[in-house]
């Protein structure tokens, strides 16, 4: 296991909607891994294969009880409606206010390439929710009124310097 390299706002990758998945092997079960090693180390909930520079439907979570990695996710079902923070470790964990689904269902492929649903609540739906825009090729950011995404983009770029 390895931790790897987030890549970060404004690469190019991560406005790209990733490739499905279709080879189930040893080598994603490894990339998985890598994936879970850096989500943690960064100390995030959910990674996505672009926010690592790789043009994938993939994603890992894990989020309330929630542990599952997702390939060729897919949100197949939502309702009612949460409102709150969310950051992301590609723009720097700079949170805002951003209005999602309360319940989720997410469809998509295991490791080992089973299908499965799994329905969440809360934040756990959130992260359903967000880490499936980032194999869309979606921010968080997306989903703010422009004069708000353009203050996250400012806060972050000057955290950025900053280092």
């Amino acid at each position: 296991m390895a931790i790897r390299k987030i890549t970060e706002y404004p690469e190019k990758i991560l406005a790209e909607v990733g490739k499905p998945v279709t080879v189930f092997d040893e080598e994603l079960e490894s990339l998985c891994a890598d994936m879970f090693e850096t989500m943690y180390d960064a100390e995030g909930v959910g990674l996505a294969a672009q926010q690592i520079g790789l043009g994938l439907q993939l994603f890992v979570m894990d989020c309330e009880g929630v542990k599952l990695v997702a390939a060729n996710p897919e949100i197949i079902s939502t309702t009612g409606e949460q409102s709150g923070q969310e950051g992301c470790l590609s723009l720097g964990k700079v949170p805002a206010v951003v209005v999602r689904a309360e319940k989720a269902t997410l469809r998509a492929r295991d490791a080992k390439g089973e299908w499965f649903e799994r329905e969440a609540t809360g934040y756990a739906a959130r992260a359903f929710q967000h880490e499936t825009d980032h194999c869309n090729g979606k921010l968080f950011i997306d989903h703010l009124p422009k004069m708000r995404r353009e203050m996250v983009v400012k806060k972050f770029q000057k955290e950025k310097k900053m280092r």
